[in-house]
């Protein structure tokens, strides 16, 4: 079994509009409702490579109830969110079919108490002592303490189970500090935890903080992943038109169903790769596209780095 985490779990509500014009009212042409966050779409995407999926965090109000009734129309992740007494958020997105961008909303997330952060532990404990590997992805809902993942990472640690590590801030500041498996920020993250822009360097210098792996998003790129095993660059064959959202997610599937497969670092890199590619052509976060998939995987380009 694969666990992913999503403290702060989302109802994500995708409005397509025929084009965003700023200042005017707009007509939705569909609107479509998700159970989100991060890890839930990581869930999804694992599901439907074959894993067996259990998936936690917090939910609750109507929000969250909404989430696990449409959770349970997941096939294969086995749903085990802990009540929370705040409303779980809602994001969000607005898709302009006229160029493909999407502008994104979040909500910040319930106010989660002492004693729902302790319930939690417990029930992760559990959870973390039967999984094969731990995702741990998102922003932290309010009253969850910033050190949250580093101490998420320790207790999959010592129960045996690699994590991978997929926030952002002061999270992931103090939870790379707890030696995660592999860490994936995107370019915007990395500069943050590490101070520089240069992809190649801080990826290398975010590895010397503490992860044993780190795997940078750089969007449309690829991804930039200096590992034990050496430094690789990532490219897909070409770049999709569609909603990127999600496609981070779909990547961190790729690796982590990997890793639990113990694939070698190009391997992991392609199939990531190729999954973030074709989540670009699915309709919403939480799913490729499996023809756009199969023809991709193929044609990814993964190339060594110089040492340094």
């Amino acid at each position: 079994m694969i666990l992913t985490v999503t403290l702060n779990t989302a109802l994500d509500v995708t409005h397509r509009v025929p084009r965003l014009l700023p200042h005017t009212s707009h007509r939705a042409t569909a609107v479509t409702e998700r159970a989100g966050g991060k890890g839930l779409n990581v869930a999804r995407v694992l599901a439907a490579l074959g894993h067996e999926v259990t998936a936690t965090g917090f939910a609750g109000g109507p929000a969250g109830a909404l989430v696990r009734e449409l959770l349970a129309g997941s096939p294969g992740v086995v749903d085990a969110l802990v009540p929370c007494a705040g409303t779980t958020r809602r994001t969000l997105a607005v898709v302009d079919e006229s160029t493909g961008d999407t502008t994104q909303f979040n909500e910040p997330g319930p106010q989660i108490t002492a004693a729902e952060w302790s319930a939690f532990l417990a029930r992760y404990t559990e959870l973390a002592a039967g999984a094969r590997a731990v995702a741990l992805c998102g922003s932290l809902p309010p009253g969850v303490p910033v050190g949250a993942y580093a101490v998420l990472v320790r207790a999959a640690r010592s129960a045996g189970a690699p994590v991978l590590l997929d926030t952002s801030g002061e999270a992931l500041r103090r939870g790379v500090a707890a030696r995660p498996e592999i860490i994936k920020p995107n370019a915007t993250e990395l500069a943050e935890l590490t101070g520089s822009r240069d992809p190649l360097p801080a990826t290398r210098d975010a590895r010397r903080r503490g992860a044993r792996a780190v795997v940078t998003s750089l969007g449309p790129d690829g991804l930039l992943a200096a590992t034990p095993e050496g430094t690789w660059h990532a490219t897909p064959p070409r770049t999709l038109r569609g909603n990127p959202t999600g496609a981070g997610d779909s990547a961190v599937a790729g690796l982590l169903s990997a890793l639990t497969e113990d694939l070698p670092w190009p391997d992991r890199l392609t199939r990531a790769v190729a999954l973030a590619t074709a989540t670009v052509h699915a309709p919403t976060a939480g799913e490729f596209d499996p023809r756009t998939y199969a023809e991709v995987r193929g044609s990814v380009k993964v190339t060594p780095c110089q040492p340094g």
